[in-house]
């Protein structure tokens, strides 16, 4: 595993990261998604990413049982909030900061988180206050550093202006071959010190060549399910996925699988410090660790955006 320094921060992280957005708490039985973490400790994982609203609340409890009794230096653990716990309970006031953080950290059991995030941008609350209260949270330890997910480059700047308060290391974009919107933030990130810890970098599972077009999904697969495979929208469309079959032979002759081949495209940018992947077995963590470090060259590169075409997101 190799490891990429997180924005204008002291963080370390794995250039694979573990999610568990729709997996963990909710998705994924206890007892694999207990081994899947474990696993990814063995290969030298030591980012993972959560959220309040995974499970409304499951993924951060689970996350705080197993990892209880781990040193809790080994590890960046990430979480966020925005999306709405209860009818009352949403967006990025600062009394909801304050009151989503201290149940974040209650059910992670842990006294501080290393980065917490802003899920979406809040548009009811002015920026300056939710900055301060960000900012307060740093200063008293309860976090690291702050990170921020799916803002424009506006939205970006407009935090950055503001004077006195903390400033971002990490933005959270989903971002793979398939969907590319994250480059229109990239440049400014860079300048300004922060760093990108991409979410559904394997398109959800769409960039792993599991699904077939024309075909029903494998049965244990993510599409197939209920709770995880809803929100895949146009990635099980006949016509990505068959762009997506024509990626196989790239990754035949670099002797990569269509997974590792997806995972090291994401990290050729070296803005990205992470790419956070989802796991419900083991062996899909130790088939994305060999990812780390695959460099690809401009006319492998080329051959993937041919081979993709219209397929291709903004």
């Amino acid at each position: 595993m190799q490891y990429r320094q997180l924005g204008r921060s002291d963080l370390m992280v794995s250039e694979i990261g573990l999610g568990s957005w729709l997996t963990y708490g909710s998705g994924v039985e206890a007892e694999r998604a207990t081994a899947c973490v474990r696993r990814a400790f063995e290969v030298g994982i030591n980012f993972f990413d959560t959220a309040n609203v995974y499970g409304r609340g499951a993924a951060e409890s689970f996350l705080g049982e197993v990892l209880g009794g781990v040193d809790r230096s080994s590890y960046v653990l990430a979480t966020k909030a925005y999306y709405p716990m209860s009818d009352a309970d949403r967006g990025l006031s600062p009394a909801q900061i304050r009151k989503q953080s201290e149940a974040s950290l209650r059910r992670l059991r842990t006294d501080y988180v290393d980065l917490y995030q802003c899920h979406r941008y809040d548009k009811n609350t002015p920026l300056e206050e939710t900055m301060e209260a960000l900012s307060e949270l740093v200063r008293s330890g309860k976090a690291r550093y702050l990170g921020f997910s799916e803002w424009t480059a506006d939205q970006i700047a407009a935090a950055l202006a503001i004077p006195g308060v903390e400033r971002f290391v990490s933005s959270q974009p989903e971002y793979s071959m398939l969907w590319r919107k994250a480059e229109q933030v990239i440049e400014l990130c860079a300048k300004e010190g922060i760093s990108q810890v991409v979410w559904s970098p394997l398109a959800q599972g769409a960039l792993t060549g599991k699904y077939k077009p024309g075909s029903p999904p494998p049965a244990d697969s993510r599409a197939a399910s209920k709770t995880m495979g809803s929100t895949m929208g146009r990635f099980r469309d006949d016509d990505v996925l068959a762009a997506v079959q024509r990626l196989r032979p790239i990754a035949d002759d670099l002797g990569l699988t269509m997974a590792q081949l997806a995972l090291a495209w994401v990290l050729q940018e070296e803005n990205v410090a992470s790419a956070i992947t989802g796991a419900s077995r083991p062996d899909q963590i130790d088939d994305n660790v060999a990812a780390s470090g695959v460099a690809l060259d401009d006319g492998v590169l080329a051959m993937i955006d041919e081979a993709l075409g219209d397929a291709v997101g903004p």
